[in-house]
């Protein structure tokens, strides 16, 4: 028990656990945001987000149950339409990455908001295990969100941020212009 301790009060996974709580809250707090500002912002947090959980010091699972999921369909949603609500028509973009691009005539279409979301359901999954307190299941879900870092959500934060790189940089004034839809769905509060 002493090692996981080690790890889950490890400067680096104390950063990350920082850095993935800030994300979180970005994202929950985007509803209504300026497409500039929003833009800017993951710009700087995605590349942050990135270099913390590459840091994340090696663990071991040391639990044999699953860890609980906070995040329902319907919160996943409801970020996901934030999100492309905050980025109108440039929400799109191909994807170069994908394994079967390379047996594809035609472009993969993938969007900035369902990466986000996919990106927020597993930090949110894992911040809201890690606000638990247990050390053993606060170190099971540090190694799930590397391991998932690795094989999943990694890639599609790179892949967006080239996207929303894009958006910022090579934005003619008429896309820049695109303002989001009205927003009347009061149904979801993720605060």
């Amino acid at each position: 028990m002493e090692q996981t301790s080690q790890v889950i009060f490890d400067k680096n996974s104390i950063e990350f656990v920082t850095v993935a709580a800030e994300y979180c809250s970005f994202i929950e707090r985007s509803r209504g945001a300026d497409k500039k500002t929003f833009v800017d912002t993951a710009l700087k947090i995605l590349p942050l987000l990135y270099l913390k959980a590459s840091l994340i010091p090696e663990c071991e699972l040391i639990g044999e149950g699953d860890l609980e999921v906070f995040v329902t369909e319907d919160d996943y949603e409801y970020v996901r339409l934030v999100v492309a609500n905050v980025m109108g028509a440039q929400d799109d973009y191909l994807e170069v990455f994908h394994p079967d691009m390379a047996y594809s005539d035609t472009p993969i279409k993938k969007t900035i908001s369902e990466d986000l979301a996919d990106i927020y359901q597993d930090l949110k999954d894992f911040i809201s295990v890690f606000q638990l307190g247990l050390n053993a299941t606060m170190n099971d879900s540090l190694c799930v969100c590397k391991e998932h870092f690795a094989e999943f959500w990694g890639q599609r934060l790179v892949n967006t941020m080239r996207a929303l790189h894009d958006v910022k940089y090579n934005t003619s004034d008429e896309e820049a212009d695109d303002a989001p839809a009205a927003w009347d769905n009061d149904e979801f509060d993720l605060a």
